[in-house]
């Protein structure tokens, strides 16, 4: 009986939820940050745009948005814990979805694999044939003989697939933060809650760190070793076709899934509360809400929303979240690829910056900026201050990642681009869609050997090509040529350009709490629940939703040449790297001054409405006495200020 009773104790404690949540957090945090490392592999191994790729990464958050507001008014009408454990093992299962497609499809091929197809007659390393017309065509592979092929070992649903792998998973994540945070704050006291919330917003910014530091390992695999032995891989990781295992952390994120959702299915509906003189209180509150019929909260929803929006502080500050997050989720979805262009580097190593510095440091700033603003004893008017002082210094040390970038490196007839093939190659009848790229020894990139003219190859071993030789259209004709890309060639920016971002995310990231108590005390007691959910279904609508198509959009635009399989566009393999960097980083500028407008306005209004200037804030209400349709005259909360 004591066993039992201990046993029970043990699933009764605010702190073993804490710890579990905590857990679980980190886990469906995981699957979001290695999802956003891995974004440029999946592109490459599936021939996805950025546009098809920021769609995928923010395909997530329309589940999430659809059933936030059902998760609002559910409350405590259901049992949390058993909640939050369904939610966790839905999301396990769309992690598990999430590498299907390497399952569903064949072993991945590219340029020369492509279109060997296995027949040792053709030179699978590309050279530079020149052949009558009649033996060219009898002899040398065509696009149209391989497309058979690609598409038998690709799965045409497979985009539809990995769409809704991420629509399932924020689905799963609903129940997740929104239950666990209330149902710690219901049982927790009024001492530990900021300690233990502080805890939760710790692991949600630490979370995406570890899927960037999962990605920055797997990626170093090869995406076919479960398949192949590792003498048959031909490529190396700075090879622009190298695919990493993108598949494997999302088998190892579903496992931690679903060891965290078991233990919430021993967590009772209710356990004993910290403070038991805030358990009749908090009672109260909860018989309340639960007389509220989900007909009336749905009817009362909209007019809770307005109301709510008609705050100018709480308005203002929530659109100057809003840029933020706009600018986090630019960050997050498409800096690693930025990097990887850019400064011509692997996509581990893009994914170490990102993972092991940016993100660890957006964290220190937010609880840097909790720190300052206890030390300070900032009021609103203060924190407004502080939040716009703190956008305008990370916008002046931004500024300057314009300029610190690479020119795109000459590539014969590509960047600048040409109209007529070169004379040299013309007569090499070389593969339209091949792309094996190769360096000449006078610094013009060609996307293949053929191209270069090279007729000869100096071989290490069976597999591994060292130079191209007697290439035609290298330098004077005659010259040589290394297999991979030339690289932009100015990796001297990369650390001042990294020590600069990471300075801006840092006191970007000091705004984050002082923002969140700006709104927390602009409204009452009775509508912070619904001002937070509101600010959550804000940024998931105006920011995360809509900001990674953008940015890839954006991207897309600055590509100068396209792959192309069976005569369709694929993913895109040359970028304009100066268009690429003005028009990334005028966007992240763009939200930064929209937040910082934003901020300024705010400490505007504070100002005129101290003065007299302004209309003092609209009266709130509570937020029960909206939906009961017989309570509109009674006297409402007044707001905390």
């Amino acid at each position: 009986m004591e066993a039992k009773v201990r046993s029970r104790s043990v699933f009764s404690s605010v702190k073993v939820f804490v710890a579990c949540q905590s857990v679980l957090q980190l886990s469906q945090l995981l699957v979001s940050g290695y999802m956003k490392s891995s974004i440029s592999t999946i592109e490459r191994r599936y021939g996805l745009s950025s546009q098809k790729s920021g769609l995928l990464a923010a395909f997530n958050e329309v589940g999430n948005t659809v059933l936030i507001v059902f998760v609002s008014f559910l409350g405590s009408r259901v049992h949390r814990p058993r909640m939050i454990g369904f939610g966790a093992l839905l999301a396990c299962l769309a992690s598990l979805l999430m590498a299907l497609p390497h399952f569903l499809s064949g072993p991945y091929r590219y340029d020369n694999q492509r279109y060997r197809n296995g027949d040792s007659s053709w030179n699978s390393s590309g050279l530079c044939y020149v052949q009558s017309v009649h033996l060219a065509n009898s002899t040398a592979p065509s696009s149209n003989q391989s497309c058979s092929e690609q598409e038998s070992s690709t799965h045409d649903g497979i985009y539809t697939l990995l769409l809704f792998a991420q629509l399932l998973l924020g689905v799963g994540s609903v129940p997740m933060h929104p239950f666990g945070i209330s149902y710690i704050d219901d049982h927790a006291s009024k001492k530990n809650s900021p300690l233990y919330l502080g805890i939760l917003l710790a692991v949600t910014a630490i979370g995406p760190a570890f899927g960037f530091l999962s990605g920055a390992f797997l990626l170093r695999l090869y995406v076919d070793f479960d398949k192949i032995s590792a003498d048959e891989v031909e490529l190396d990781r700075k090879d622009l076709r190298w695919v990493g295992a993108w598949w494997l952390g999302f088998l190892v994120a579903s496992c931690l899934l679903f060891m965290a959702a078991l233990p919430y299915f021993f967590f009772p509906r209710d356990i004993p509360p910290e403070d038991e003189s805030q358990a009749d209180k908090k009672q109260q509150q909860l018989d309340t809400f639960q007389e509220v019929s989900l007909v009336h909260f749905l009817k009362s929803f909209p007019s809770m929303l307005c109301r709510t929006l008609r705050r100018p502080v709480y308005l203002l500050v929530v659109l100057a979240q809003v840029n933020l997050a706009a600018m986090v989720s630019g960050l997050a979805t498409f800096t690693a690829k930025f990097i990887e262009k850019q400064f011509s580097q692997t996509a581990d190593f893009s994914a170490v910056m990102i993972g092991g510095l940016c993100i660890p440091l957006g964290v220190l700033g937010t609880m840097l900026g909790g720190v300052l603003m206890r030390r300070w004893t900032l009021g609103v008017t203060g924190a407004s201050k502080f939040c716009t002082t703190a956008i305008l210094l990370s916008l002046l040390c931004a500024f300057p990642l314009v300029l610190m970038g690479c020119p795109t490196q000459k590539i014969d007839g590509v960047f600048p681009p040409r109209s007529t093939a070169p004379w040299c190659s013309s007569a090499c009848q070389c593969v339209p869609e091949s792309f094996n790229p190769v360096c000449g020894s006078d610094g013009v990139e060609f996307t293949s050997p053929c191209r270069a003219g090279c007729v000869s190859v100096e071989m290490y071993s069976a597999k591994k090509v060292i130079n191209f030789t007697e290439c035609r259209c290298v330098g004077e004709a005659g010259g040589s040529a290394t297999p991979g890309t030339c690289g932009s060639g100015c990796g001297r920016f990369l650390l001042p350009f990294v020590v600069l971002m990471a300075a801006s995310c840092l006191i970007a990231s000091l705004c984050q709490t002082p923002s969140f108590v700006i709104i927390l005390r602009t409204v009452s007691a009775q509508e912070k629940s619904l001002a937070v959910g509101v600010q959550y279904m804000v940024f998931r609508v105006l920011a995360f939703m809509p900001c990674p198509v953008l940015y890839g959009a954006v991207i897309d635009t600055t590509c100068v040449l396209w792959d192309r399989k069976c005569g369709k566009q694929t993913s895109c393999l040359y970028y304009d790297l100066d268009r690429f960097r003005h028009r990334f980083l005028g966007v992240q500028g763009v939200f930064l001054c929209g937040g910082l407008l934003c901020f300024f306005l705010t400490v505007q209004v504070l100002h005129m409405r101290r003065e007299g200037l302004a209309p003092p804030e609209v009266p709130n209400q509570n937020v029960y006495e909206l939906v009961d349709e017989h309570s509109k005259g009674r006297e409402a909360i007044p707001p905390q200020t």
